[in-house]
């Protein structure tokens, strides 16, 4: 039987090519979105739509719809970011970011716990702006908090979840060209993906928890 990823935020740029890659090594995919691209309707995947991963309703509908399938890989890369610096303060930009980036990952993942079997994997796709170490520049408060939060929230569960023998990482992609950031980055949601694939296949109960850049860098906190 094949194995089983849900991919949260999959309608576009990395998700939708994380898409692309796991049908490639033989998954069977669910891609889970607020509204379906035509990029996506165009593979291979089951959709599961109008799903808000901030909603709380929704995330109950997201459960009710996977109740019973087993899932080998949870992917929460669904995500915002806006720019904020204390000059120039959005608190309902900063909120959103909160909402969307730290806590819906925790709500997905809360929901899904049932279907996450022995050896399954929960990836988070986070940032290296959570990283307050790595932080040389200042600006984009809320992206930062939001991602530190994740980043935080995600080693709790490393820890707890150990037990079940589900190994959770931890993942910055890289500054990748999506609509995101205004297709400004260095690297295509191509690559991005394959390396996120590759640093997925690493991830394993030994290392669960740590956190790592899409070329295998491990991140400082």
């Amino acid at each position: 039987m094949a194995k089983h990823v849900v991919i949260t935020g999959a309608n576009r740029g990395i998700g939708l090519n994380l898409c692309h890659q796991y049908r490639a090594k033989g998954y069977h995919v669910t891609a889970v979105v607020r509204q379906a691209s035509e990029e996506l309707k165009a593979l291979d995947v089951t959709i599961i739509s109008n799903i808000d991963v901030a909603n709380e309703g929704d995330i109950v509908a997201l459960q009710s719809q996977l109740h019973g399938h087993k899932i080998d890989l949870l992917i929460n890369n669904a995500g915002v970011f806006h720019n904020e610096s204390i000059a120039d303060m959005d608190f309902a930009a900063i909120n959103q970011q909160l909402a969307v980036n730290a806590v819906a990952p925790i709500r997905v993942t809360h929901a899904l716990i049932h279907s996450l079997g022995i050896d399954a994997k929960v990836a988070m796709i986070t940032s290296r702006m959570g990283s307050i170490a790595d932080n040389g520049s200042g600006g984009y408060i809320g992206y930062r908090m939001s991602k530190a939060a994740l980043n935080a929230a995600s080693v709790s569960l490393a820890h707890e979840l150990k037990d079940k023998k589900i190994a959770v990482g931890l993942f910055h992609p890289g500054f990748v060209q999506t609509q995101m950031v205004n297709f400004a980055g260095d690297i295509s949601p191509e690559q991005a993906a394959e390396r996120l694939t590759q640093r997925i296949d690493e991830l394993n109960l030994e290392n669960s928890g740590g956190f790592w850049h899409s070329n295998g860098e491990t991140l400082p906190w």
